[in-house]
């Protein structure tokens, strides 16, 4: 225990000086700016710190409204709710009885160690100004931070404070690390899983937060000129137009890719197409699908930053694109196998939430709503077929539903955002008002590019992470120990009695 925590410890730290040697210090570095000139009107969750500040001496700070700050305290709340107890017990139901402790462990363990790493390091290299692909150490162990700093929102002249913008945050980056876990449960080190997600949180969470969300917010979109200066320095894929309300490149693809490479690295389940590997608790799934599912309307609603129309919009695409894709996958499986399983209805509704999660403050409800029926028939086939293809033991389909719904809920919020269809298209800051010229071509591109970054950087990070903890700690328990259930030999513990 000693020597491997040591080596936790110890590499995370080495991890750490690599990833942000480049990265230009808070004194190198000029003031925060924004993205391109027609940024979008709600990139959520996206401000910059150092936004609000950006104003000249002069002139009057603006002071949080106490109706947007008490929204996202609220959405704070929900997301938080969404890994514990929501994604540990949709997770635990999902695996035998001997496993279900060990993904409650893990997923509350790695809901922990991210949130502590989020405050010491890793909200200031995802959310202040550095590099396209890495922030800076402006907020590092948060220097600075006091109850008075502020965060921009996406209205000029619009603030939260900043604290409850790094929580907010912070649970995003926490349910992402846990999701992971579902892709290689029930035969994983306790210890490997760790270690794994301090390297992938560090080199891959991090540089995507930032590529996709960073800028300074619209107080830096004075005229044409500063918002040109502005988008040099805002995220890579920001830069680029990439159109993610609330993470589904960040979150989901990222996950689901990671996750993917770790089932196929970790290998097979032993026994796996010999033994039953079914459920043992789908209450206990249903009831993990139904706390995600509220609390999801924090994770898409809250990204808005205020308590605007673009969070009611959220919220109401939420609710009815996951309704949307419960009621798709359930029929298509009822086509498909005869009848429709309690099952079927939790993924569906995991899968609808997904999809929608990129376009949530983008698409008008109708196009949400299209985005929800086409991910439950879609990611249906993603646990399906496409499982079969790959041909890799991701044990609760994490990539069939996260990564399949994350790349549809993507490339389609270049369409649905399209004003024609009923979106919100693009918003110009310059202007105070949404661009004509949206091209559902050119936004679907975009979209694409952010997709195909997202696979690419997340599988090589993993792949690495992964080979580096094999080498260090190994990856997964013994035949014997996996045999006898992780709850047991990997924590001592039982989660029934007989």
């Amino acid at each position: 225990m000693k020597k491997w925590f040591i080596s936790l410890f110890g590499t995370g730290l080495l991890l750490l000086a690599i990833g942000t040697a480049p990265v230009a210090s808070a004194e190198e570095a000029a003031p925060a700016a924004a993205a391109a000139v027609t940024a979008p009107a709600a990139q959520a969750p996206a401000a910059a710190p150092a936004a609000a500040t950006a104003a000249a001496p002069a002139a009057a700070m603006p002071t949080p409204n106490k109706g947007d700050t008490a929204w996202l305290i609220v959405a704070t709340l929900l997301v938080a709710m969404m890994s514990i107890p929501g994604l540990a017990l949709f997770y635990g139901g999902l695996v035998r009885s001997k496993n279900m402790l060990s993904v409650l462990m893990q997923v509350m363990m790695v809901f922990s160690l991210i949130t502590v790493l989020w405050f010491i390091y890793g909200y200031s290299l995802a959310f202040t100004e550095g590099g396209a692909f890495f922030g800076g150490f402006d907020r590092l162990f948060m220097k600075g931070l006091t109850v008075d700093s502020v965060a921009a929102t996406f209205s000029k002249g619009v603030v939260v404070p900043e604290l409850m913008f790094v929580c907010f945050q912070a649970t995003f980056a926490a349910i992402t690390c846990g999701l992971i876990v579902g892709a290689f449960a029930e035969r994983i080190k306790f210890s490997a899983v760790l270690l794994f997600m301090v390297i992938w949180f560090t080199f891959s969470y991090l540089p995507m937060a930032h590529m996709v969300w960073y800028w300074a917010g619209p107080d830096a979109y004075t005229d044409a000129a500063a918002a040109e200066k502005a988008g040099a320095l805002a995220g890579w894929l920001f830069q680029k137009g990439a159109l993610d309300f609330a993470g589904g490149t960040v979150v989901h693809i990222n996950a689901a890719v990671a996750g993917l490479i770790g089932a196929i690295l970790v290998g097979k389940r032993v026994g796996l197409g010999r033994e039953s590997m079914a459920p043992h608790s789908l209450t206990l799934t249903m009831v993990g699908a139904a706390l995600l599912w509220v609390g999801w309307f924090g994770f898409n609603a809250g990204s808005a930053l205020e308590a605007n129309g673009s969070a009611a919009l959220a919220f109401g695409n939420t609710l009815l694109a996951t309704a949307g894709a419960v009621v798709s996958w359930t029929f298509a499986e009822w086509v498909m196998k005869g009848k429709p399983s309690m099952l079927g209805a939790a993924s569906g509704a995991v899968a609808g939430l997904v999809a929608i999660t990129p376009a949530a403050g983008f698409v008008g409800l109708m196009g949400g709503l299209v985005i929800g029926l086409l991910a439950g028939v879609v990611c249906l086939w993603g646990v399906n077929g496409l499982k079969r293809l790959v041909g890799a033991d991701d044990s609760l389909d994490v990539f069939g539903v996260h990564g399949v719904g994350g790349i549809l809920g993507a490339i389609l919020t270049g369409v649905f955002a399209a004003p024609s269809l009923g979106g919100t298209g693009i918003y110009d800051y310059v202007a105070n008002a949404v661009a004509p010229d949206y091209s559902i071509v050119s936004q679907v591109w975009i979209q694409f590019q952010g997709v195909i970054t997202t696979v690419v950087w997340s599988g090589v990070v993993a792949f690495i992470a992964f080979k580096l903890v094999d080498m260090i700690l190994g990856l997964r328990v013994t035949e014997e120990e996996e045999r006898e259930g992780l709850d047991i030999s990997s924590h001592g513990e039982t989660a029934y009695r007989n």
